[in-house]
């Protein structure tokens, strides 16, 4: 190779190594996406507490909710690639050893099925709680949350069967919202289980928004990979949202959806 080609051939390199650096960062589908999604500017995986932060005093029992970033969530009966489920740490420090799969009991509560929440029941006192995702063997993956710090007041008397309901939200963005694209959307579900659409166990499915414009457009944008959260980049317009909760053993199936949520979309 001549000195003169040198230059030219670690161009290429960089530029092979940078598309394989995207490739590496850039979300894995179970179909092609819709073209209104778009890839996460945060590149990035984590989970997150969505409805408690550090220095919230509650009752005992209380309900906590998981969110998730980057990557989607499976049941275990199926090994899917690039999925996993939440673990509940309780009062424990995150694991030294993330190739050793996580134990059972009451320190590491797994949700398996692929739950996005939980009613603890924890005594009076400071307690630390942490997000764990990890695969179908339970093995960690290297996403997990930010440690969060509560204070339990004491029990309040509530069943916590009162606080296990059924449910489908959209967390984000608010109702009446104005955004420029691109933009999080983020979902929950409360008494369903949410899995990549090769899982088919019973009260299980996945994300599905239903966006709509002022024109009476409707758009479908079904998450089968298992996500709960997606970034989203279309024309600027006012839209209406719907997320739908759908049945992945049943595909005609809707098992809940959320109420309506409206918002504009502006230049920027």
């Amino acid at each position: 190779m001549r000195a003169s080609q040198l230059p030219a051939v670690a161009s290429a390199l960089r530029h092979v190594l940078a598309l394989a650096a995207f490739a590496l960062a850039t979300p894995v589908w179970a179909d092609a996406p819709h073209p209104w999604v778009t890839a996460s500017p945060r590149l990035e995986k984590n989970a997150f507490f969505s409805n408690l932060k550090s220095g919230d005093v509650v009752d005992s029992p209380f309900v906590v909710k998981f969110g998730l970033s980057g990557i989607g969530i499976a049941g275990v009966s199926k090994p899917v690639s690039h999925t996993g489920h939440h673990h509940l740490m309780i009062d424990r420090e995150l694991p030294l050893d993330f190739t050793q799969p996580l134990p059972f009991n009451d320190q590491y509560v797994h949700f398996g099925k692929g739950q996005m929440e939980a009613v603890v029941e924890l005594p009076a006192g400071k307690h630390a709680l942490r997000l764990v995702f990890a695969d179908d063997k339970h093995i960690p993956n290297f996403v997990y949350s930010d440690v969060l710090n509560i204070e339990v007041r004491g029990p309040s008397g509530r069943d916590k069967a009162s606080l296990a309901g059924k449910s489908v939200e959209v967390l984000t963005p608010n109702d009446g919202a104005r955004l420029t694209a691109p933009f999080l959307f983020g979902m929950h579900a409360s008494g369903f289980n949410i899995s990549h659409t090769e899982i088919k166990d019973d009260n299980t499915g996945h994300f599905r928004i239903k966006l709509q414009s002022a024109e009476g457009k409707t758009e479908l944008i079904e998450l089968a990979d298992g996500r709960t959260q997606v970034w989203l980049n279309p024309p600027v317009g006012v839209y209406s949202a719907v997320v739908e909760l759908v049945s992945n053993a049943q595909p005609q199936r809707v098992l809940g959806s959320s109420v309506n949520r409206r918002f504009t979309v502006s230049a920027r």
